[in-house]
């Protein structure tokens, strides 16, 4: 379900749901949920699968289950652009607000929210620019490198191809942490991903059958 690694000092839990538990400070970190992303490709004519939006608030739901959670901060890309307004998803993230109206919500813009705008204001989302600084880490949604701080970041969707014998291939999403910087995969469905490699400035935490595993 997670995988603990020790990061500038302080514990963290890389949860298989694509997402990072700070439980020092009770905090949950999401990057590129992209909340809408269907909707707004179906408001420009492509067909493109429904339920995408709820999915995300489900597995967010059984997040904030499992794990105590006072503060949940999204790593950018909250929604995915202007299309993502329609009144479906919306709704959907309005009912889910109102069912955890105790919880901080804080998201750092990302370049999507720049183009959707930020969320409406019933929401009741903190939002900032980045970097936000916490302990040791600058949270932020560009991977950019921080004069003082390591930075947690998303903007990429990491995610990394297992080889095998016989020319077989499988793409999974992954954690690439870094010495400076480090990335989280995207939280979100209907996601595409960039491909990163291991080498000896990062290590590679790939997520499968509900399970974290490190690339040795």
């Amino acid at each position: 379900m997670y995988y603990t690694v020790q990061l500038e000092g302080e514990t963290l839990w890389l949860l298989a749901d694509k997402a990072v538990y700070w439980p020092a400070r009770q905090c949950l970190l999401i990057a590129d949920a992209h909340f809408g992303k269907a909707s707004a490709y179906r408001s420009l004519g492509q067909p493109v699968p429904q339920g995408t939006t709820t999915e995300n608030l489900q597995r967010l739901d059984r997040l904030l289950a499992a794990f105590t959670c006072a503060r949940v901060i999204f790593l950018g890309d909250f929604l995915h652009g202007p299309g993502s307004h329609a009144s479906g998803t919306l709704g959907a993230l309005r009912a889910w607000r109102e069912r955890h109206t105790g919880l901080h919500l804080t998201l750092i813009r990302g370049n999507h929210d720049k183009r959707a705008g930020d969320p409406p204001a019933d929401l009741d989302i903190e939002v900032v620019a980045e970097p936000l600084l916490m302990g040791p880490f600058a949270l932020q949604h560009e991977p950019d490198a921080h004069a003082s701080h390591h930075v947690l970041a998303g903007h990429v969707h990491p995610v990394y191809h297992l080889r095998g014998k016989g020319r077989q291939r499988l793409r999974l999403p992954c954690f690439q942490l870094g010495s400076r910087v480090s990335l989280l995969p995207a939280f979100g469905a209907f996601t595409g991903g960039y491909a990163v490699e291991q080498d000896n400035d990062h290590r590679i935490f790939v997520i499968g059958d509900h399970e974290v595993w490190p690339v040795r």
